[in-house]
């Protein structure tokens, strides 16, 4: 049970209550925005190309065996100015391993990604953002503070379309909160990402309406707002 029990403050009102830099709390007026298991070379160019248009930073947390395939993909969101961030080496399940195999996994995506762009990596988000003691000490100990987040697109789904993305992004905790969208379908629905890039230009809209501004997770001050 105590190695299950970091799980359990997962994303809910509960986490950003009583867990809030855990989830992704930060800065009021400020929304930190986040992308898991890329980098794809069908689809993370794409949400590169957007981004800038609409002159957003965001924080990719990438998977060691996505960038093992595509190495230049991963540089190219860090040469685009993007914070790079670890997802782990292999989309798992950390309470389905040991600490030992936890621990390994965390180091050898973070040496993969890290030396793939050029980036030491801050932050850790583990898959399916079920973290365990051993996954949150061994990101610890390599540097990495684990974040999750407080709002997602649900964009993972055979039913997601840009307007249901922004339907669920806003409908949560997004004024200083933290946004998880996906790059990259090869843990979702096959081209499901398409419904979290068509959604971008509206999350804009709405972030503005808001008066929000758009920034990765280190810009967005985690751990210092009191829930």
């Amino acid at each position: 049970m105590l190695h299950a029990a970091p799980a359990l403050g997962g994303v809910s009102p509960i986490g950003v209550r009583f867990t809030p830099a855990l989830v992704g709390v930060g800065r009021p007026g400020h929304v930190a925005l986040t992308f898991d298991d890329g980098p794809d070379a069908a689809s993370t160019p794409q949400f590169l190309d957007v981004l800038a248009d609409l002159g957003w930073h965001a924080t990719f947390f990438m998977l060691g065996e996505m960038t093992r395939r595509d190495p230049g993909v991963a540089r190219a969101v860090a040469d685009a100015g993007h914070e790079i961030a670890v997802h782990g080496d292999v989309h798992g399940n950390m309470l389905r391993r040991t600490p030992r195999r936890a621990a390994d996994d965390i180091a050898r995506a973070y040496d993969r990604i890290g030396g793939a762009t050029g980036a030491a990596p801050r932050w850790f988000r583990p898959p399916f953002g079920i973290s365990s003691y051993a996954s949150l000490r061994a990101a610890r100990r390599i540097g990495m503070t684990t974040v999750l987040w407080t709002t997602w697109g649900r964009d993972w789904r055979r039913e997601a379309t840009p307007d249901s993305v922004v339907a669920d992004v806003t409908r949560r905790y997004v004024d200083g909160g933290t946004v998880l969208l996906h790059d990259s379908d090869c843990t979702s629905y096959p081209g499901s990402w398409r419904s979290s890039l068509g959604a971008l230009p509206r999350l804009a809209d709405e972030f503005a309406a808001r008066g929000l501004t758009v920034g990765t997770v280190g810009a967005h001050g985690v751990g210092t707002r009191a829930a």
